[in-house]
C-alpha cells in the first residue's frame, strides 16, 4: 500500500495494492499491522455505507466530543471528498484538502478525528464506504457549511448547478460561529 501525505499533514491518500487479471481484481482495503505501521489508527467500531445520486452533496460533517477519524473510499462511482481541519491550535486550521475517489482510481483517504468530512457525487450514482473510529453520537453531530466563503473549497460542481442538500446540510454553520476542537 502506497501512503501520500497531503498538504494537511494528518490527511492520507492511501493507494492499495491491486491484483488484477483477466477474471477482476482483488485489493486489500484494510490490514490492521499495515495501518498501525503507517500510523493510522486501528480501532475502528463501525461500517457505513452512504449510496448517493449525481450531485448530491453530503457534509461537511463531524462530532464535536467522541470525534471520529474516518477512513474513506468508493466502491461505485465517482466523488469528490474533502477534509476540513477544525482544530483550533492547528497550523492548517480551517484548511481543506480534497480528492477525487472513485471505483476506477481505488484510493482511500484517511480523516483523522478534529476534522469535518464532506463529499459531492460526480458519478450517476455512488457507494461510499467509510470505517469510524467512534460510533455515530447524534447529540455531538454538527455541520459546517459547505460553501463557507472562509474556507473556499472549490466543489466541482456539475454544470455550475447548486448541489442538492439534505435540511440538516442546509442549516450548517459557518466557521466562525461552529463548534469547534481545541
Amino acid at each position: 500500500m502506497e501512503l501520500t501525505q497531503t498538504s494537511i499533514a494528518e490527511v492520507y491518500v492511501l493507494k492499495p495494492n491491486v491484483y488484477e487479471d483477466d477474471r477482476g481484481f482483488f485489493m486489500e482495503t484494510f490490514q490492521a499491522e499495515r495501518f498501525r505501521m503507517s500510523g493510522i489508527p486501528t480501532n475502528f467500531v463501525q461500517d457505513n455505507h452512504s449510496g448517493s445520486k449525481q450531485g448530491v452533496l453530503r457534509g461537511l460533517h463531524y462530532q464535536i466530543q467522541r470525534p471520529q477519524g474516518k477512513l474513506v473510499r468508493v466502491a461505485s462511482g465517482e466523488v469528490f471528498d474533502v477534509a476540513v481541519d477544525l482544530r483550533k491550535k492547528s497550523d492548517t486550521f480551517g484548511s481543506w484538502v480534497g480528492r477525487i475517489l472513485s471505483a476506477q482510481n481505488k484510493l482511500e483517504i484517511w480523516i483523522p478525528p478534529g476534522f469535518a468530512h464532506g463529499f459531492y457525487v460526480l458519478s450517476e450514482w455512488a457507494d461510499l464506504l467509510y470505517k469510524v473510529t467512534e460510533s455515530y453520537a447524534p447529540e455531538w453531530d454538527r455541520t459546517l457549511r459547505w460553501d463557507d466563503p472562509k474556507i473556499g473549497i472549490d466543489w466541482p460542481l456539475i454544470d455550475g448547478k447548486a448541489p442538492k442538500l439534505s435540511e440538516k446540510d442546509e442549516a450548517g454553520q459557518f466557521l466562525a460561529e461552529a463548534d469547534l476542537f481545541e
